[in-house]
């Protein structure tokens, strides 16, 4: 599944599905790098 998510204020990443962390992140996966955010609302 496509997942969006922010990296500080201005940059948004959109990739595969991860896994959520305990504090509630998204990790994504785009290529070989992943990346951890916040998720973006529907």
């Amino acid at each position: 599944m496509i997942r969006t998510i922010t990296i500080g204020s201005y940059i948004s990443v959109q990739g595969l599905f991860e896994r959520v962390t305990d504090t509630g992140d998204i990790v994504i996966r785009v290529g070989d790098k992943t990346f951890q955010g916040k998720p973006v609302s529907k």
